[in-house]
């Protein structure tokens, strides 16, 4: 995930709450590396059980996705970066227009 694309999702994810002074513990994980497995999955169409090693256990990618889907935030996040790319020169939009 590049910078850009980063900046445009960010803003979306939720606070953890251990930020927010109401206790628990630190997430194990980054939330771009999560937001990297999941679009290396969906890329690539690989089952989660085959999820290569550089990205964090399978499990817990899915327990990330499955948390940020039912809150809406999948739909939102590719919503987002579509948007991007089709503003973008050479994006969706100017290709349909050729």
């Amino acid at each position: 995930m590049s910078d850009a694309e980063w900046a445009v999702v960010r803003p979306l994810l939720p606070v953890p709450g251990w930020l927010r002074g109401r206790g628990g513990q630190p997430e194990a994980y980054c939330h771009r590396v999560m937001l990297d497995a999941i679009r290396y999955l969906v890329d690539n169409g690989t089952k989660w059980r085959a999820m290569p090693a550089d990205f964090p256990p399978w499990d817990r990618v899915y327990a990330f996705f499955r948390r940020w889907r039912d809150h809406g935030l999948v739909k939102e996040f590719h919503d987002r970066l579509r948007c991007k790319s089709a503003s973008r020169p050479g994006g969706i939009r100017s290709r349909a227009r050729a």
